[in-house]
Order: structure tokens, then sequence, then C-alpha cells
């Protein structure tokens, strides 16, 4: 698939913001305490994602009901459904210098993903959380995606690399007021 950046300004990939928000402390001090002993930005992305993904459970899978958006948020809660794991992905890679998009596939629902630029070239990353079914790995060779759309069940890859969270993502996350409630009202679109 050829991914299509958002904007052509490479920057964009790598600002804070209200959700991606690199700059909290909470963000910083995860971050540096991931890239202790690292041996370049290659290790440390891989690192940033095993945390994400393996010790902030997706909300669904562990019943947690709170819902989370901003990423320092879905660090210091410890949960967060897809695209909020990807938000907190996001900013630990930012806040090394990681040029990091925001990108989705469509299911029944829409799905978050990440995707980090190293040597030129873009690469999907999946922090959802693995479970039986699911094996979500870092890769820069081949994705290692949680799920892989069907095209024959209109299941689709969006090429869009976004450098902000979709507006139709983020207005479900900020306007819902549990995972029920925003399981209600999750995109099928963008």
């Amino acid at each position: 698939m050829q991914m299509i950046q958002e904007t052509a300004d490479l920057s964009a990939y790598l600002a804070a913001d209200d959700v991606i928000d690199h700059h909290h402390p909470l963000v910083r001090e995860t971050a540096a305490r991931l890239a202790v002993g690292v041996a370049d930005s290659y290790e440390y992305a891989r690192m940033a994602f095993e945390f994400v993904r393996d010790t902030i459970p997706h909300s669904q899978d562990s019943g947690d009901p709170r819902v989370t958006w901003r990423a320092s948020d879905v660090l210091e809660q410890g949960t967060g459904i897809c695209y909020a794991k990807s938000h907190a992905l996001a900013a630990l890679l930012r806040a090394e210098d990681i040029p990091t998009a925001l990108c989705y596939q469509k299911f029944d629902v829409v799905h978050g993903l990440v995707a980090v630029r190293f040597n030129g070239a873009w690469h999907r990353q999946d922090p959802r959380a693995n479970k039986p079914g699911v094996d979500a790995q870092f890769s820069l060779d081949g994705e290692r995606l949680a799920f892989m759309p069907d095209p024959e069940s209109n299941e689709l890859d969006h090429p869009v690399l976004y450098a902000v969270p979709h507006p139709s993502v983020l207005s479900a996350l900020r306007s819902a007021r549990d995972r029920p409630h925003l399981w209600k009202t999750l995109p099928t679109a963008l």
C-alpha cells in the first residue's frame, strides 16, 4: 500500500499538541526511562512500542470502562482503546524525535495505528495489545499488525498518514461518557 502524508512538512509528525502531549512531564519521564541503555532510535522505537502494547491494557479486553484520549492520560491511567494507545505511542516516539503518524484501518469500525519513519520510509505499527488470535509485533521489515483487512468484506487500509488524530476519532473519544457509550459511537468511516 502506498501511504500518503497528510502534510509534506515532516516536522508536523514531531509536533506536540493537546492529544499527543509529549511535552507533558509524565510522557517525558516515561520516554527517558525507556531510552536508558538503548543503542539507537530503532531499539528505542521497539521498546516504546512493546511498552505501550504490553503494559497498557486495551480497555475493551480488560473491561475497564474509562475512556482516555490524551497520551499523558493513557500513561497515567494505564488504559485505552486502540486510538488512545496509538496517541500514547506517538507521544513517546515524538518525545525522542522519531517522526510518527497516526493511521487507520476500517473494519466494522475504524481501527487506530501509528506509522514510524525510518530510512526515508513509513512503517505501520499496531500497539493495540496482543491476545489469543492477535499477535502484533514491532517490525521495520514487513507489517506485523493485529489485523489485516479483507477487501471482500469491505475492510480496508486508509493510506493517509495524519499528523494529528482524525476529527471523527477524537470527537468520539472526547464525547464518550464511558467505554460502553464509546462502543456505540465509534466511527465506522473516516
